[in-house]
C-alpha cells in the first residue's frame, strides 16, 4: 500500500503538483522507498533533484536547498535579474551587497522550479528533513504551497511520529508502521544466511518488525554464527553497538546503568521492578537524559526503547559482569514472582545449574497452564540448556519440541530434535519426540521422510501405551493423506489393529503419554481420532458412516478445553471427508478462534485447507478470502511449506471463481520449483485445480483441461485419493468444449469405480454433471435433471449453478428456449449473489441467445437507494469498517450492517469488495 501511494504521487505528479512527506522510526525503510521512487521516475523520464538532511549542516542558511537546488544552479540566466541575483547572493555565488529579502529568494526558487518544469517533470526528494536547516524547509514549504499547475512532485521524509517543525501544514503524511509479521518474515527470509527454528522467531519478536532492526540482527547471527548470541537470545555485534555508541555513551552513568537495567528487563517489566533493581527509589530523574536524547520513553508504568535495536546496542555494550550484576538484581526484587525471576537467573547464570533448569522448568509449566505455547517451548528449551545431566536435558527437550509443535514452527522443532537425539536414551520420550518431528517433517513437505520416522520409532521401539501409539497413528495418517501415496495409506488399518491389542493390555488406564497428550484424555476424543484415522485410509468406504455416528453421540464436553477442540477438528474432518460441507465449515468455526487465542495453532494447520475447501464449495468466498490471507500470513512467519502452497493455490482458485484470473501470474512462489510435488499430492492436486479453473475463466479450454486431466493416470487412476475424484465435472466441460468427450468419458468411469456404490451425494451430483456432457452413451438430459433439481445441492451453489448452466446450453440448442431461460434466470441470481463475474457474464450471454433483450443499464447504480443508503455505500466502497461508517453518520455497526445486507441485492451484488467496482462503473 504504502509504495502504491508514493508511486502515484510520482505519477500523478508527472502532470500537476504533488507532495508526500512520509514519516517513519529509523530503518522504517523510508530510505528504501524514496529510492524506489527516484529509480521509476527516471525511467519515467522525470527529473530527479535529491537532497539528505544533515545533522552537521543544519546549523547554516539554505544549506539542504543549495544541495536540492546544485543541479540546476547553472541554468539561472533565463530568470529575471532580480531572481537570479537573490539565488546567487543566497547560495555565496556573487558577492552579497546587503541582506537577501526573504519573499524576494522564495520567489526566485518558485520561478527556477517552474522553469525547470516547462522541459519535462520534476521530482523534489528529501531524506531526514529533520535534520535539515530551518531556512530551507520553511523555503520548501513555501514552494510547495504555491505551487498550482506545474508538473513538480515534492516527497519528503522525516523520522518520527510528528512532522518536525518547518514542513508545510496540510501536507498528505505516509506514517510507515511496523512490517506486518508476514512482510517481516519475507524480508528476514530473503536475507542470504537468514537463521532458521528458534533463533528465526527470536530474531523476528526482537526486530518488531523494523526492516533495519531484521537486516542488522540477521547480520550479526550470519557473521557471529550460534556464538553471536546472549545467553537471552539477542545477537551480539559490534555494528550494532556502533550504530547507538555515540547517543549511549553521551549519558551520564546512572543513566547508562539505569538503561542496561531496562535493556536487561523484559519488554513487559514494570518500571517499579526496573527502579527497585537499580535501588533508585521513586525518582525518576535518572531517566530524563535518555528520554531527551530520543532513546526510551517512560510511560504507562514501563520503560519502552524508541528502537529495538537500541535495547540490544545498550546490552551488548557492557561487560559480561555487569551484565550479570543487572540480571541478579532484578531477579532479587522478583522473588514474589518466581516465573519472571527464572530468566533473569538464567541471565546471570554462566553454565549448568540444576536450581536454575528446574526454576525455569517450572515457569514452562506455569506458561504451559496458561496456554502461552511459546513462552512454554522457550523455558523449557533454555531449562534444557542449564540441565547437569543427559537425562533431564533430554526430557525437557522432549517437552520442549512438543510444545513447540503445538505453537506451530516446524524448523524448531526439527532444530529442538537434533539436540535430543544427540544426549536420548529413552525410549518413551523418543516415541513423544517423533510425534512432534514428524510433523514438522511434514508441514515442512517431506512427507517419505516424516512417515519413514513414524514407522522406524513404531517397529524398533513399539508403543506401551495406546495413548502415545493413536498420536503415532493419527500423524501417519495425516501425512498420508497429504502425500497421497497409496503405500501410506496402507499401513493405517493395521496401526489401528495394533492400538486395539495395546488397549486389551492396559484395561483402560493412562498411558505413560499423559503429560505429554492431555487432549487425548477424554474417551470420546480417542474415538474420534481413530475415525479420522480410518477414513484417511479409504473416505468413501468410511467417511458418511463414521460421521454420522459419531455426530449421534455425546459431544466432550467444554471444560476440557483444548481436548474439545481437538474433538471438534475431527468431526469438522470427517464431515469434509462425507462431503457435508455444511456441516464442516460450522464445526471449523467453532475452533478456530480458541485454537488462536490458546496460540496452538500448530496441530490445527492442516485444517486450514479442508475448511477453505469447504467455505468455497458452499458459496461463503468473502470468508474464505479472509481466511486464506490469516492462515496464510501464519505459515509464511511459521515456515509450514505446504501449508503456504495449499493457501496460494486456493487463493488463486477463489480468484478464477470470481472471474478475477489475470494470465501469467499463477502459482509463482519459489517453493513450487523446490518442493517434491509426487510426495505432496494433495497440494499437487490443489495447483492442477487452481491452475484449471483459472485457464477456464480466461477461456483457454485446451490448457484447462490438460490441467483437470493431470489429476488422473493414464488408466484413470487418482492422483490424490480424494481431491482429484472432486474435479470430474469441471474436467468434463473442458473436455466438451474442445471434444475430448470420449478421453473424459474414461475418466467418469475410473472415478465412478473409485467412489463405490454409495458416493456422497455431492459427488453423485458431479458425476450425474460430468456424465451429461461426456457420456455419450448415457440419457444427457436425465443426468442434467438428476444434477440439478436434488434440494441438497443448494449446499454447492457455484457447482450446481454451472450445471444449470450446461444443462440450459444444451436445451437452447434443443430449441427449447423457455426452459433454458428458467434454468438461467437460476445461474443468474446465484452468480450475483456470489460474486461470480465470468459465470454471470456466461449467463446474460445465453439468455440474449435465447431471445431475451438485456435490460438497459441505470444511469445511477444507486438511484434505487435511499440517501442514507447511498451514504453507506460510499463509506464502504472507501474501505470503511461498519463501527467506522456508524460513527460518522451517527448508526450503530449492526444497522449499518443490516442497510448493506438490504442494499447488495438492489446493486446486483454480493459482497462489501464489489461496491467499489459498482462505484467506479457509475
Amino acid at each position: 500500500m504504502e509504495l502504491g501511494l508514493i508511486l502515484d504521487c510520482v505519477e500523478l505528479g508527472r502532470s500537476r503538483p504533488q507532495s508526500l512527506l512520509l514519516l517513519g522510526d529509523a530503518g522504517a525503510g523510508k530510505t528504501e522507498l524514496l529510492r524506489f521512487a527516484t529509480e521509476q521516475a527516471r525511467l519515467r523520464h522525470t527529473r530527479v533533484l535529491p537532497a539528505q538532511g544533515c545533522e552537521a549542516e543544519a546549523q547554516h542558511s539554505f544549506a539542504s536547498l543549495h544541495q536540492l537546488l546544485l543541479p540546476v544552479l547553472g541554468d539561472l540566466d533565463p530568470l529575471p535579474e532580480h531572481l537570479r541575483d537573490a539565488l546567487r547572493t543566497a547560495f555565496g555565488l556573487a558577492p552579497a551587497t546587503g541582506p537577501v529579502e526573504p519573499l524576494l529568494f522564495r520567489v526566485a526558487v518558485l520561478t527556477l522550479l517552474g522553469q525547470v518544469a516547462r522541459t519535462g517533470p520534476v521530482l523534489l526528494v528529501v531524506d531526514d528533513i529533520q535534520h535539515c536547516d530551518r531556512d530551507s524547509l520553511e523555503v520548501l514549504s513555501f514552494v510547495t504551497r504555491r505551487l498550482t499547475t506545474e508538473p513538480v512532485a515534492v516527497l519528503l521524509a522525516a523520522r518520527g511520529e510528528v512532522p518536525p517543525p518547518g514542513v508545510a501544514p496540510g501536507l498528505t503524511v505516509l506514517s510507515l508502521g511496523p512490517l506486518s509479521d508476514q512482510s517481516a518474515a519475507q524480508l528476514l527470509d530473503s536475507l542470504p544466511g537468514a537463521p532458521t527454528g528458534g533463533a528465526r522467531l527470536d530474531l523476528l519478536r526482537q526486530a518488531e518488525g523494523n526492516p533495519l532492526a531484521i537486516i542488522e540482527l540477521c547480520q550479526a547471527l550470519r557473521t557471529g554464527g550460534a556464538s553471536a548470541l546472549s545467553s537471552d537470545g539477542r545477537p551480539r555485534t559490534s555494528r550494532i553497538q556502533q550504530m547507538f555508541a555515540a547517543q549511549l555513551t553521551g549519558l551520564p552513568a546512572a543513566t547508562q546503568r539505569a538503561v542496561l537495567y531496562a535493556a536487561a528487563a523484559s519488554e513487559q517489566e514494570e518500571l517499579t521492578t526496573v527502579m527497585a533493581a537499580l535501588g533508585a527509589g521513586q525518582d525518576l530523574a535518572v531517566w530524563e537524559p535518555a528520554e531527551e536524547a530520543g532513546l526510551v520513553s517512560v510511560t504507562d508504568g514501563r520503560v519502552a526503547f524508541r528502537h529495538p535495536l537500541i535495547r540490544t546496542a545498550a546490552l551488548q555494550r557492557e561487560h559480561a559482569q555487569q551484565r550479570q550484576q543487572a540480571h541478579q538484581d532484578l531477579a532479587a526484587v522478583l522473588g514474589e514472582h518466581p516465573s519472571r525471576q527464572a530468566w533473569h537467573l538464567a541471565g546471570a547464570a554462566i553454565g549448568p545449574d540444576e536450581s536454575v533448569a528446574t526454576a525455569l522448568e517450572n515457569t514452562a509449566l506455569l506458561a504451559q497452564r496458561r496456554g502461552g505455547l511459546f513462552a512454554t517451548a522457550k523455558a523449557f528449551e533454555l531449562a534444557a540448556r542449564f540441565s547437569p545431566s543427559d537425562d533431564d536435558r533430554a526430557r525437557r527437550l522432549a517437552k520442549a519440541l512438543t510444545a513447540a509443535n503445538d505453537f506451530g514452527d516446524p524448523a524448531w522443532v526439527r532444530e529442538l530434535y537434533a539436540r535430543f537425539a544427540a544426549v536420548n536414551r529413552d525410549a518413551d520420550l523418543l516415541r513423544i519426540a517423533t510425534s512432534a518431528t514428524s510433523w514438522a517433517l511434514s508441514l515442512s513437505s517431506f512427507q517419505r521422510e516424516a512417515f519413514d520416522l513414524v514407522l522406524d520409532v513404531w517397529e524398533r521401539h513399539p508403543p506401551r501405551g495406546s495413548r502415545v501409539a493413536l498420536t503415532l497413528t493419527a500423524i501417519a495418517a495425516g501425512i498420508a493423506h497429504q502425500s497421497g501415496l497409496m503405500a501410506h495409506r496402507q499401513v493405517l488399518p493395521g496401526m489401528l489393529e495394533q492400538i486395539a491389542r495395546i488397549e486389551q493390555t492396559e484395561r483402560h488406564e493412562l498411558d505413560e503419554a499423559e503429560p505429554h497428550h492431555h487432549y487425548l484424555v477424554p474417551d470420546e476424543v480417542v474415538t474420534s481420532l481413530k475415525a479420522v484415522v480410518l477414513t484417511l485410509s479409504d473416505p468413501a468406504a468410511h467417511a458418511r458412516g463414521l460421521l454420522s455416528s459419531l455426530t449421534a453421540s455425546p459431544r466432550v464436553s467444554a471444560a476440557h478445553g483444548l481436548a474439545t477442540l481437538t474433538y471438534l477438528n475431527q468431526i469438522a474432518s470427517l464431515a469434509y471427508f462425507a462431503d457435508e460441507s455444511d456441516q464442516c465449515v460450522d464445526l471449523f468455526r467453532q475452533t478456530f478462534a480458541p485454537l488462536q487465542a490458546h496460540g496452538a495453532m500448530g496441530p490445527a494447520t492442516s485444517y486450514f485447507a479442508l475448511q477453505v475447501d469447504s467455505l468455497l464449495s458452499t458459496g461463503r468466498w468473502a470468508e474464505a478470502a479472509e481466511l486464506i490471507e490469516e492462515a496464510h500470513a501464519f505459515a509464511v512467519v511459521r515456515r509450514m511449506t505446504y501449508v503456504e502452497m495449499d493457501l496460494e493455490a486456493l487463493r488463486v482458485t477463489l480468484r478464477a471463481l470470481r472471474g478475477e484470473s489475470e494470465p501469467g501470474i499463477v502459482l509463482t512462489g519459489s517453493h513450487w520449483h523446490s518442493v517434491s510435488l509426487d510426495e505432496n499430492r494433495a497440494t499437487h492436486a490443489r495447483m492442477l485445480r487452481a491452475r484449471g479453473v483459472t485457464a477456464m475463466d480466461l477461456g483457454d479450454c485446451e490448457n484447462a483441461f490438460r490441467h483437470f486431466r493431470s489429476l488422473f493416470a493414464d488408466d484413470g487412476a487418482p492422483l490424490h485419493y480424494f481431491l482429484s475424484s472432486r474435479s470430474i465435472a469441471v474436467l468434463a466441460a473442458a473436455a466438451q468444449r474442445i471434444g475430448r468427450q470420449e478421453e473424459a468419458a474414461r475418466i467418469l468411469a475410473a472415478v465412478r469405480a473409485h467412489e463405490g456404490a454409495r458416493p456422497t451425494t455431492r459427488m453423485k451430483l458431479l458425476m450425474h454433471h460430468a456424465a451429461a456432457l461426456v457420456d455419450e452413451e448415457a440419457d444427457t438430459e436425465h443426468h442434467f435433471r438428476l444434477a440439478v433439481v436434488n434440494p441438497v445441492a443448494d449446499q454447492w451453489p457455484m457447482e450446481r449453478a454451472q450445471a444449470r448452466l450446461n444443462y440450459a446450453i444444451w436445451l437452447r440448442r434443443r430449441r427449447r428456449p423457455l426452459e433454458a431461460r428458467t434454468q438461467l434466470a437460476s445461474v443468474l441470481e446465484a452468480a450475483t449473489r456470489l460474486g461470480a463475474k465470468s459465470l454471470t457474464e456466461q449467463a446474460h450471454g445465453e439468455l440474449r441467445a435465447s431471445g431475451v433483450a438485456s435490460a438497459p443499464a441505470s444511469a445511477d447504480p444507486l438511484a434505487e437507494l435511499t440517501a442514507q443508503q447511498r451514504q453507506i455505500v460510499r463509506l464502504a466502497a472507501n474501505g470503511l469498517s461498519n463501527r467506522e461508517i456508524g460513527a460518522q453518520l451517527l448508526l450503530s455497526p449492526r444497522t449499518v450492517g443490516s442497510h448493506l445486507y438490504n442494499v447488495y441485492p438492489k446493486l446486483g451484488i454480493s459482497s462489501r469488495h464489489q461496491l467499489r467496482d459498482i462505484l467506479e462503473s457509475d
